[in-house]
């Protein structure tokens, strides 16, 4: 019987049926059909997950939307199981109706609402401060704040004397805190993708308090279009990828075309790149 993490793995392949689809021409649909190298790197990806599934590709939104909700599901049946490593109240949700206000329900960025009515009502404050600080995380985890009863579990630690900020104290009557953001991109296509980067600089100079996990979720096969998302440091924590031993598997197997082995080394030694596996432990750091 293989490990929890293990098996939600192979579910989470199991769940990608509509959405990693074959077409016709033996395309998969996470592959760029005008670029030969990523054909051959998502087709090798495929056969090692067995993807067997034939389809027309869906609309991006639609992929999209399915990624997001199977990256969710796997979350949900993995970080949940790492209470005794990271004990909590936690909820992960995607957002509702993609409210770029969202964020303002959790405490590191309750002012968020303030600023938005601010602006709102001052054009020239508008102008000012812009729309940076509108953001809209594809998944979030969040920490309810706890009672006083299970503060004190093991011994009177706090009472009605002090502790009366702390955010994690129930009786305080504080937000949720936000624990992780996390971008999920099946593909990568165009510099849309650098909206995660520009997300994640937000998500670090907006807030008040600690800065939550700031991570991306990728399906895309072409390690020279991951890099452009993955190398650097300062504002995305690390890109997961949802295959990565396969997708390394398959370079290997290839010939070096375009540097692509060096570039996918590159960013697996740099700690620039994981497996979709490693985030439910990262998560719990």
């Amino acid at each position: 019987m293989d490990a929890i993490i293990t098996e939600s793995r192979k579910a989470f392949y199991k769940a990608l049926v509509n959405v990693l689809l074959i077409d016709t021409a033996g395309v998969p649909s996470n592959a760029d059909k005008d670029n030969p190298l990523s054909v051959r790197i998502a087709s090798g990806i495929a056969k090692l997950i067995e993807a067997e599934s034939r389809g027309t590709r869906l609309a991006a939104q639609a992929s999209g939307s399915k990624f997001e909700e199977i990256c969710r599901t796997f979350l949900t049946n993995t970080f949940l199981r790492l209470k005794h490593l990271r004990p909590g109240q936690w909820k992960i949700a995607r957002v509702p109706g993609r409210s770029r206000l969202a964020l303002a329900s959790y405490e590191q960025y309750s002012h968020l609402t303030a600023i938005a009515e601010a602006a709102k009502n001052n054009r020239q404050l508008a102008a000012a401060i812009g729309s940076d600080y509108l953001i809209a995380p594809d998944i979030v985890i969040s920490r309810e704040p706890e009672e006083d009863a299970v503060i004190n579990e093991p011994g009177q630690l706090v009472d009605d004397k002090s502790v009366k900020l702390s955010a994690l104290r129930k009786s305080n009557k504080c937000l949720p805190t936000l624990h992780a953001s996390i971008s999920c991109k099946w593909t990568i296509r165009s510099d849309r993708v650098q909206n995660a980067r520009s997300e994640a600089l937000n998500l670090i100079g907006n807030r008040k308090g600690h800065l939550p996990h700031v991570v991306v979720i990728i399906g895309e096969p072409l390690p020279s279009r991951i890099a452009s998302i993955a190398l650097g440091t300062g504002n995305i924590d690390c890109v997961y990828h949802f295959a990565l031993d396969e997708l390394n598997e398959t370079v290997h197997k290839l010939k070096n075309e375009e540097g692509t082995k060096e570039t996918l080394q590159t960013m697996i030694e740099g700690k620039r790149l994981k497996d979709i596996s490693d985030l439910p432990l990262d998560l719990a750091l």
